[in-house]
């Protein structure tokens, strides 16, 4: 039987199964053959660009799924639209309004089903009288919603999650243009640029600091499910070298970032509260005003950007006032503790009242023109103890250490990643 289904096999495929045959035969008979080819294999995956992948894995982060989109009757799979609601999908498979409501109402776990959103798939089985008879709907790569009949028939949901498979990865680049470009070249996608660009903000200003010939080393998760890649995790510990001063920053199970000595890396204020085009005025004690004619002091920056580009609270504070006159145009002031003020002038609105609180990174309202401004700019106020001082050189407050409780197991993982990037640049080395 075997020898007549081989024999009407195309020519193409005969030859395939010809070829695999022998490599498993060879395989079998030459075991040092084998790991000769398997190492060939593993140092060709690994010549890939400037990225290599480390003999790592962390620990499975989902259970083992129990559930299987599988069964005698056929799933028909449907791409959500742009505009796409349940009752859409299900009218487009001949099911009807009450069958809607039904699956809706299975369950607290259905009402994910109120979020998809388009070029997400939604399965839908029905049984040999077109009658509903299961729905299955991805909504995220690892979680599947399945909503099925028990045995009473009465509609039941369940999530299926499937095996998360973390790997390390690591890539490592040079600035030669841009460190964006440099980013790409690295092949990093657009999300750990950004990500790497974050971490090390508080320390270097990407905007106006970077230079040719600064480098960085990254050390991040891949994600697999079944051997297949689905998504890139975080950042698990990186460097970056800047004007000859090199930065580490190690990721604890805190989801946050410190330096090797357990040091936040988090400052108490942002270097720059806005994402700038470049700085139209830098802090001085005598400038030209390009609306009043005439020389004065300039106790701020003013960062050029695009109208209505959001603005951040520096560090954490209390709004002290939120107002308009006709010097500030749309303004907000914000005290940090007994010794700090900043102050944001030129908004096109505020979004904050005063005394509401607010913590770093929140946008307290958007780039503008209001006021004495030539055109759409934040002028942004650094004071201590009531004296203005140069936001861009200022010294600021050192960053928070990690918790003493943390500390024993922060520097096992601070030596594990420190090793990490180590080998990282060993390996980027001998590839070169």
């Amino acid at each position: 039987m075997v020898q007549k289904a081989f024999s009407q096999l195309p020519k193409a495929h005969k030859w395939a199964v010809i070829s695999l045959a022998s490599i498993v035969l060879i395989l079998a008979l030459f075991p040092s053959d084998r790991a000769s080819a398997s190492r060939n294999t593993e140092a060709a995956l690994l010549e890939i660009g400037k990225r290599y992948e480390l003999p790592i894995s962390t620990e499975n982060l989902s259970t083992e799924h129990e559930n299987e989109l599988s069964d005698e009757l056929e799933w028909k799979t449907f791409q959500v639209k742009r505009g796409d609601t349940l009752a859409k999908i299900f009218a487009r498979a001949g099911l009807s309004a009450r069958d809607t409501y039904n699956v809706s109402s299975a369950g607290d776990l259905a009402k994910k089903l109120l979020k998809i959103r388009p070029g997400q798939l939604v399965s839908l089985q029905l049984d040999e009288h077109g009658e509903f008879a299961g729905l299955g709907y991805a909504y995220s790569n690892t979680e599947t919603l399945l909503i099925k009949p028990n045995q009473e028939g009465k509609l039941v949901s369940s999530v299926d999650e499937k095996t998360v498979d973390t790997r390390l990865n690591y890539a490592q680049g040079e600035i030669n243009s841009s460190f964006w470009n440099a980013g790409v070249k690295a092949h990093l996608s657009e999300s750990q640029i950004m990500s790497l660009a974050a971490i090390f903000g508080w320390d270097i200003d990407f905007a106006l600091e970077i230079r040719q010939g600064d480098n960085f080393n990254v050390v991040f998760e891949e994600k697999y499910i079944d051997g297949e890649f689905v998504e890139y995790g975080d950042i698990v510990s990186a460097e970056f070298t800047n004007g000859g001063n090199t930065f580490t920053a190690i990721r604890y199970s805190d989801g946050n970032y410190y330096t090797p000595e357990g040091r936040s890396m988090r400052k108490s204020f942002l270097r720059a509260p806005v994402s700038f085009k470049y700085i139209s005025s830098s802090f001085t004690k005598r400038r030209f005003h390009p609306v009043q004619k005439r020389w004065k002091a300039h106790r701020g920056v003013d960062y050029a950007a695009n109208r209505g580009t959001p603005v951040m609270a520096a560090g954490d504070g209390k709004v002290i006032r939120s107002s308009y006159d006709k010097y500030n145009g749309n303004h907000v002031f914000i005290q940090h503790g007994e010794k700090y003020v900043t102050k944001y002038l030129h908004f096109t609105k505020r979004n904050v009242k005063v005394g509401q609180t607010v913590k770093q990174g929140d946008v307290i309202g958007t780039v503008g023109s209001t006021g004495l401004a030539s055109g759409p700019h934040l002028h942004y106020e650094f004071l201590v103890d009531g004296v203005h001082r140069n936001p861009r050189t200022v010294s600021l407050p050192k960053a928070l250490p990690i918790a003493k409780k943390e500390r024993d197991a922060f520097e096992l993982v601070a030596k594990e990643q420190l090793e990490l990037l180590s080998n990282s640049k060993r390996i980027m080395l001998a590839m070169n």
